[in-house]
């Protein structure tokens, strides 16, 4: 009798594109348990039944007790059974437990990440036993091409249990930040007057609703200060041509006019003429936080949005894994391979030529890595009908790949100095020597050349045109999802999958209003009130701390229970503080609201 495997992937769709790659004949068998899909393969005499959660099965509740805190006391249970919107779940883990029986090898299948490696093992743990646990493995792999995950089978290592770990601790302690202190601030506003409205905020939330914060506050305390431009023209060969005095801005009006006085009806006569080349190397390959900055540069997607794109073109074998930090391509990924693959594409074909032709086969690395992941990359192959927003994000994937291969993009850019009656004004221009990698990057990088007229020094040039105009300084521009993600990736602040999700927390709980996110007077209040009360949750230090704390559970160096221990020492000198000032915390809470 042939032994038997339990492969547990994270979503439907992956469960039938890894049984049609592990199946020798690429054709598995479709069974269903009620309403659940699964699948059954045959490799090297041994049965393979795939089949899929739907994101987690399992998630925390209190043991006991009433809607108050401090709770510390939590358990893993279905989800079915604490969430309605939950309620689908059930068929799959039911399908799965069932399925499982007289199994010999489960195999966790799920996305290479702490969320993917918790998913499986609480299936496995809570849904299949201890038992299960002793006979489990791990698929590791970093795309959906049937080689990849044909690789990662023969492959298959143990369970990953120090990844489990941190992904087990990150939602522990982010439900006993978020539950404790979102109940506090819902209680403390409930006891001031009827209010309705669910409050919240957490260890990512709070620091988060504080950059908008500070910003809205740098913004509101803006005062305008003006300056004054002096600009000219002249003109070369019947071209007129801008010029720039040397002083781009005057802090008075008085030097301003002074200067257009001294100036108007002189010559000018060229002093100088510096030219310099200036050399671009191609940008790296995308990491998540890039690529959904740059989809909203370019097409104004929302980064949630750009996410779930990213995820739908990996479930179908054309991306690589999109939730990575990584800007850096390992010398195991097979980059002539792609290339190959891409050039059957009339839309790449012209570039991947080139590229061949030119021997560019080594990507240009960023400096940020990710140990688990390769930065995103296309796998080669070829798409199928794609809906225009999934073409939009597979295109600039692709491309930046491309650009990754690409030569450096080289300017000369020059600058003739105009002598006007004692001030200097500056004639610049620029062209193009080398475009190099932007040629692979268009229609989204744009350069237009400026190019100078021959001209030499001592050459006395008209001024036809001067003037003064009076300009205003701005204040700071408002966030956008986008460039909020990019401030809290570079504040270290969330993680590549949850910065979005919790800009759009913020929107659903009132904090925030309209794209260019601006503080609404609740949110301006439950900072006000964090920040006197409980200033460490919206301190970006507590969240680095764990973070690196995660770190250290993944690599084996931090101990998980004495970083839960750790939350949970801390929560309590703050929650108790939140027990003795509830009528001032509540009172603050409710003003203007």
């Amino acid at each position: 009798m042939s032994k038997r495997a339990l492969v547990i992937t994270e979503k439907p769709s992956s469960a039938k594109r890894i049984a049609a790659a592990l199946d020798e004949n690429s054709k598995p068998t479709r069974g269903r348990y009620g309403k659940v899909s699964f699948y059954v393969s045959y490799r090297a005499g041994m049965e393979l039944v795939v089949v899929s959660a739907v994101g987690h099965l399992y998630t925390i509740v209190q043991k006991r007790g009433g809607w108050t805190y401090p709770i510390y006391d939590i358990k893993w249970v279905p989800s079915h059974r604490v969430d309605k919107l939950a309620s689908y779940t059930k068929q799959y883990l039911d399908a799965i437990i069932n399925i499982a029986n007289d199994i010999d090898e489960v195999v966790s299948a799920c996305d290479y990440d702490q969320e993917g490696s918790l998913i499986a093992f609480n299936i496995i743990k809570h849904g299949l036993g201890e038992t299960a646990l002793g006979k489990s493995k791990r698929m590791l792999f970093n795309n959906l091409t049937e080689s990849e995950l044909v690789k990662s089978w023969e492959n298959r290592q143990t369970l990953d249990y120090p990844v489990i770990a941190a992904g087990k601790v990150r939602h522990e302690a982010d439900w006993l930040y978020g539950i404790n202190l979102s109940r506090a601030l819902t209680l403390t506003a409930k006891k001031r007057i009827d209010n309705k409205k669910t409050l919240s905020t957490g260890r990512v939330q709070g620091p988060t609703l504080r950059f908008v914060y500070d910003l809205e506050s740098r913004i509101n305390s803006f005062v305008p200060i003006p300056y004054w431009k002096v600009s000219a023209e002249t003109i070369i060969d019947e071209i007129i041509y801008p010029l720039e005095y040397k002083k781009p801005r005057l802090e008075r009006e008085v030097h301003a006019k002074k200067v257009a006085e001294e100036c108007r009806g002189k010559e000018g006569k060229i002093k100088g003429i510096e030219g310099k080349e200036e050399r671009a190397q191609p940008p790296a390959p995308f990491n998540l936080g890039n690529l959904q900055q740059e989809a909203y540069r370019v097409f104004k997607y929302n980064p949630a949005v750009t996410l779930k794109i990213a995820e739908k073109l990996y479930l179908s074998a054309l991306i690589s894994y999109p939730r990575t930090s990584s800007q850096r391509m390992p010398a195991t990924i097979d980059v002539r391979e792609i290339l190959g693959k891409l050039g059957e594409n009339m839309r790449y074909e012209g570039d991947v030529s080139t590229l061949i032709d030119q021997k560019r086969f080594k990507p240009r690395h960023g400096k940020k890595d990710d140990p688990a992941h390769p930065a995103i990359h296309p796998t080669g192959n070829k798409p199928g009908r794609l809906k225009p927003e999934e073409l939009n994000v597979y295109d600039l994937v692709v491309r930046r790949f491309l650009v990754s291969l690409g030569k450096p993009f080289i300017r000369s850019r020059s600058t003739v100095d105009i002598d006007v009656n004692g001030h200097t004004f500056y004639l610049k221009g620029d062209h193009t020597i080398e475009p190099g990698w932007t040629v692979f990057y268009r229609p989204y990088f744009k350069s237009k050349d400026t190019p100078l007229p021959e001209v030499k020094v001592g050459k006395v040039l008209p001024i036809t045109k001067l003037s003064t105009r009076r300009h205003y300084t701005k204040p700071p521009a408002r966030f956008t999802a986008s460039s909020l993600v990019r401030k809290m990736e570079d504040e270290g602040v969330g993680t590549k999958v949850t910065r979005s999700n919790i800009i759009d927390t913020l929107h659903r709980r009132g904090y925030i209003r309209s794209q260019r996110l601006a503080l609404t007077d609740l949110g301006s209040n439950v900072i006000e009130v964090l920040a006197e009360y409980s200033p460490d949750i919206i301190d970006v230090r507590l969240t680095r701390t764990l973070e690196a704390q995660l770190d250290g559970i993944e690599s084996g160096k931090v101990s998980a229970d004495e970083v839960i221990d750790e939350t949970i020492s801390k929560l309590d000198v703050i929650l108790k503080r939140f027990k003795d000032k509830e009528v001032e915390i509540g009172a603050n809470l409710t003003r203007r609201n």
